[in-house]
């Protein structure tokens, strides 16, 4: 193999879920413990795709690392049967994403976006998470409508804020408050 330049593809692994970190690191070790230079060249990044999300903890927003792809691992490897046993031997390794005769390395444009290359406004700020769906009964905590009730009618992510119907005056009225002044019901 060290006579031959190696062609290096990204491919999908499915592991146990919950699980990804430590193949991960396994699989680096695994790799940095071969003393055959041309082992240590078999697979060249291994990588748990992930994404910052803001969620809302104790009624605070925080900021945390999300798995985008819960029980799977992307490795940049050159595909060879030697290199598909390494990886394969990992505990926590279920199989390689593909057909069961061969693994199907990841298209080009996946593997921009997976390594955040195709868009870069997702990366400048973190995606907020709305815990709250259309149509869902809510209840106002903060602001001039706090004790109100009322249902939820659009979701605006982008603007952290929810359009909710309430009842002013016996009359159907819609308000757009930032989502951390509801609770859900």
């Amino acid at each position: 193999m060290s006579d031959i330049e190696v062609q290096y593809r990204w491919y999908a692994i499915q592991t146990t879920s919950g699980h990804e970190n430590k193949v991960r690191m396994l699989l680096e070790q695994r790799i940095k413990d071969d003393p055959r230079p041309e082992g240590q060249k078999l697979v060249a990044r291994v990588l748990v795709p992930t994404q910052e999300v803001v969620e809302i903890k104790n009624g605070k927003k925080v900021t945390v690392e999300r798995k985008l792809y819960p029980g799977y691992v992307i490795v940049q490897m050159g595909m060879s049967q030697e290199a598909q046993h390494v990886v394969n031997s990992i505990q926590g390794v279920i199989k390689f994403v593909g057909t069961t005769k061969a693994p199907l390395a990841l298209r080009d444009d996946e593997v921009k976006r997976l390594l955040g290359m195709a868009e870069p406004e997702a990366e400048s700020a973190p995606k907020e998470e709305i815990p709250f769906l259309v149509g869902q009964a809510v209840e106002i905590t903060e602001g001039p409508f706090s004790d109100f009730s009322g249902v939820v009618e659009d979701v605006l992510a982008d603007k952290g804020k929810v359009k909710v119907s309430v009842s002013l005056f016996g009359r159907p009225t819609t308000v757009e408050l930032d989502y951390l002044q509801l609770r859900g019901h």
